[in-house]
């Protein structure tokens, strides 16, 4: 459909293998690597997130699993010196990002910096190149090897053959101390570069640090430490006060409130007692609780929500995407400039020399690294998704972040979405009786029904039924319930069960359900039962309108009567009711055709009996947390606190994680146009073409 966002901006590898690489700072270091390995024999894709170091791998032949994985893992290394690569993540702190600045790591260049202040100030020539050339050679030794290495194997376009040739061809035209400061300042500007992306991925690991160290499992009368991924189902835990929550279970003994702001995002602690469910992740905060495990590891939630944030960067956003295209060209585009540069001037131009002009053509080769423009994307939108998950909104993909900001359709399911889903008693109207008294009647003919209008009666009663009370038990069905309560007749049920029975009932003008009661061959009275609107709904579809959504719209099961009562108090566009799960398919497809193309439909429903549709609109949002293997697999956003209103902040997020990348592009590009024109007209120095590449 020409409105569900492309088929390779929703590419993802599902089964991949995964393995970890580490000491990546350079963006295009990992396009290298990925491209090397997507190339590899056996190997049919691969996707490398540089923002957290995982290699995704699809394999043609997993007979050949293990025989391509040690090959990679072997072949990594060479591509890029300090990278390492491991098959499992392990555990461990991201390093400070000042560890970036330490001697033990940048030695070298601060020994360089020495040699080279020394050698600006020796007045004797000879003396004074020698000391700029050693400077040289400790600062950017490395530079200049790994270029002809990569040279050898193919690959010129990369910043290190860009500084070396710029910096060489300034040593030629006897530009030392320039030559020998560019290399200085260009390493200078990757120790900065490290600094910055260790700081992105330390702030982001934070908000991923959910995740429990051990676990204390009861083992032969004592507790025993354990990692979460060696305890079984069915083992009994504890988690003392202040610990966090290892794996998804039941509450058997214990009293406590927990922090479940990592999973939900919301802020007030939930009191927790026995037989509770308990989710993993979860912080607990006074009490000491004994949980039955229900889940191993790897199906807990926290394992779930790890997951799906590791993924999301397979699934890469247009912007990224454009991004990596746009610096293959324009590497190479720059280069041919610099090379038209100082040859075509001098054909056209009398008593102009190529030599001239060869200084300006440097600096248009240290300005064509693409660094700035390409670490930021990535890194950007990881953030992005860090900081959504932060507040319980987990976004699957950098394209569903980059596509939010262009909805302007957004339709709602009205149960679980819009309303609680949780009936409750509003009004209860008896005759003769006490209203206590009708109530017990209701909750006593419903005792043996499932129902939630049943459950609902039965926790308005909040009394122990006892069931012996109760014979000849009945349900009729689509109408109600017959039974003999205390030796008489009870009936329980709608408008038309209580017609056939001949009762003259009460008229009720309610858009509520409505359940009679008769006791005894006499009418007792009715109660009525709503499914309340959930407090931030109103202010949802509010602020919607507000961000620029023309149309927000309601589909649901319900009577008419009923979406049109929840539509007008919620200010709804559209209202569809009476619908099954194949009509609200046809009815989102119908949005879909009125769209214009570059807009975006969401829908958001509780991922269950609405997987057909979420899986249709442009982007799916599934309500009710990670507890629904259906919401999670079908859609593309999950709001796991139940509340529609994080649907707003997830628009509000996209929006802020685009402006800052487009902020980015701009100031990057922006200063690389203007230096290479200053370059061009001769006014720009290689300095200044540093900063234009690291400096920003």
């Amino acid at each position: 459909h020409d409105h569900q966002i492309s088929n390779e901006q929703h590419k993802e590898i599902k089964n991949a293998e995964k393995v970890y690489v580490k000491g990546l700072d350079c963006p295009n270091c990992a396009t290298k690597v990925e491209t090397y390995v997507a190339n590899m024999d056996n190997v049919d894709e691969a996707s490398l997130n540089f923002s957290n170091g995982v290699l995704f791998i699809k394999l043609k032949d997993l007979n050949k699993k293990e025989d391509t994985l040690q090959k990679i893992i072997s072949v990594i290394p060479t591509l890029e010196d300090g990278v390492s690569v491991e098959l499992e993540k392990k555990v461990e702190e991201v390093a400070h990002p000042y560890a970036m600045f330490s001697f033990s790591k940048n030695w070298r260049l601060y020994i360089g910096i020495l040699l080279f202040i020394i050698g600006v100030f020796v007045p004797q020539q000879s003396l004074k190149v020698t000391i700029l050339l050693v400077s040289y050679l400790i600062v950017g030794g490395k530079v200049v090897y790994t270029a002809l290495k990569n040279v050898i194997r193919g690959e010129i376009f990369d910043e290190n053959f860009l500084m070396s040739i710029a910096t060489i061809g300034a040593f030629l035209i006897q530009e030392y101390t320039e030559a020998v400061a560019v290399m200085v300042f260009y390493e200078i500007g990757e120790m900065f570069q490290s600094y910055a992306v260790q700081h992105s991925r330390r702030s982001i690991t934070s908000l991923m640090n959910i995740r429990a160290e051990y676990a204390n499992v009861m083992e032969d009368g004592k507790y025993v430490k354990k990692q979460p991924e060696d305890v079984h189902v069915e083992d009994v835990i504890m988690v003392k006060p202040g610990e966090r929550v290892p794996l998804d279970g039941v509450v058997i003994d214990g009293e406590s409130s927990i922090d479940t702001s990592a999973l939900t995002g919301e802020s007030m602690p939930q009191d927790i007692s026995k037989d509770d469910e308990i989710l993993a992740g979860a912080v607990n905060l006074n009490g000491v609780l004994t949980i039955r495990v229900m889940k191993e590891y790897s199906e807990s939630s926290v394992s779930r929500i790890l997951e799906l944030v590791e993924n999301s960067s397979s699934k890469k956003a247009p912007m990224e995407k454009f991004v990596t295209k746009f610096a293959r060209v324009y590497t190479p585009a720059v280069v041919g400039l610099a090379l038209a540069f100082v040859i075509l001037p001098p054909l056209f131009i009398k008593d102009l020399h190529w030599a001239d002009l060869l200084g300006n053509a440097l600096t248009f080769l240290v300005v064509s690294c693409p660094c700035a423009l390409v670490v930021s994307i990535p890194l950007g939108l990881f953030a992005g998704i860090g900081k959504a998950s932060k507040e319980g909104i987990l976004i699957k993909g950098g394209n569903y972040l980059e596509a939010l900001k262009n909805v302007d359709t957004v339709v709602f399911d009205k149960t679980g979405t819009l309303t609680k889903g949780k009936f409750t008693v509003s009004e209860v109207y008896s005759v003769e009786q006490k209203q206590d008294e009708l109530l017990e009647l209701a909750a006593y003919g419903e005792s043996f029904s499932s129902h939630p209008i049943a459950n609902s009666i039965k926790d308005a009663y909040a009394k122990t039924i006892d069931t012996s009370r109760i014979s000849h038990y009945e349900e009729v069905a689509g109408n109600g319930i017959r039974a003999i309560f205390d030796g008489k007749e009870l009936l329980v049920g709608n408008e038309k069960f209580m017609k056939k029975q001949q009762f003259e009932i009460a008229n009720v003008d309610s858009i509520a359900t409505i359940v009679h009661v008769a006791y005894d061959h006499k009418y007792c009275g009715y109660i009525t039962i709503e499914d309340k609107v959930k407090e931030t709904s109103a202010q949802t579809i509010r602020d919607l309108k507000n961000r620029g959504i023309k149309n927000c719209c309601m589909l649901s099961g319900d009577r008419q009567e009923v979406g049109d009562a929840v539509a007008k108090e919620l200010s709804l566009d559209e209202v569809h009711m009476q619908l099954l799960p194949n009509q609200k398919v046809e009815i989102v497809e119908q949005l879909l055709n009125k769209e214009d193309e570059s807009k975006k439909l969401v829908f958001v429903g509780d991922g269950i009996n609405d997987a057909p549709v979420l899986a249709r609109a442009d982007i799916g949002v599934a309500m009710g947390g990670v507890g629904s293997d259906a919401a999670i697999e079908a859609s593309d956003i999950v709001l796991m606190k139940d509340d529609p209103y994080a649907l707003v902040k997830a628009i509000d997020i996209s929006k802020f994680t685009m402006r800052i990348l487009w902020q980015n592009v701009i100031f990057s590009l922006g200063i690389k146009i203007g230096v290479l024109i200053l370059a061009a007209l001769g006014i720009a120095n290689m300095w200044m073409g540093v900063f234009a590449d690291v400096g920003v």
